[in-house]
């Protein structure tokens, strides 16, 4: 009984060790390459130009916080002639979405709305930015011109991370 206890309170450390260093920031970063919908290599867009609003989306979870990006497509709260953002498909964690099929759902998408979206088939920025477990998982980030990453949110987000967020963003807009 003693020994499931302790084993309950090390896991308890662990998670919330872990959570918090998910929401960690400003701490360096430095662009990748991934994909564009093409296939092709491509690296962040406008990296050390502009602030990057970054969605790191698992496509099985795409609509996670969809009620969040719809209010800020529609309020403009984060936009600004120095943000950009953009989509980021985390393909690896979809394992039963086709990279393929995935891709040009994206490449209609963007058709419609002009969005950039690039594809992540092998977690490389997730891991070259020690981001964690991003399975099933949206995650928002914000990238400065100096390539700091100044907030991370991954999951299903609070009324808490949304304002966190929407304080966070208007330093950068």
């Amino acid at each position: 009984m003693k020994m499931k206890l302790v084993m309950m309170l090390a896991a308890a450390l662990v998670l919330q060790a872990s959570a918090a260093s998910a929401q960690e920031s400003p701490r360096k970063v430095s662009n990748v390459a991934v994909l564009d919908l093409e296939g092709n290599p491509a690296t962040l867009p406008y990296w050390g130009e502009k602030n990057l609003l970054i969605f790191y989306v698992d496509p099985d979870h795409y609509k996670q916080n969809e009620d969040f990006t719809y209010e800020m497509e529609e309020n403009h709260r984060a936009a600004g002639e120095n943000l950009y953002g953009f989509g980021v498909m985390n393909l690896k964690d979809a394992p039963l979405v086709p990279n393929g099929l995935a891709r040009n759902l994206a490449k209609k998408r963007t058709a419609r709305n002009g969005a950039t979206i690039l594809a992540d088939q092998t977690r490389t920025l997730s891991e070259a930015w020690g981001l964690g477990d991003c399975n099933n998982q949206f995650v928002l980030m914000l990238v400065s011109k100096e390539g700091e990453l100044v907030f991370l949110r991954k999951g299903v987000l609070s009324e808490a991370d949304k304002e966190a967020f929407y304080q966070t963003v208007e330093e950068y807009r």
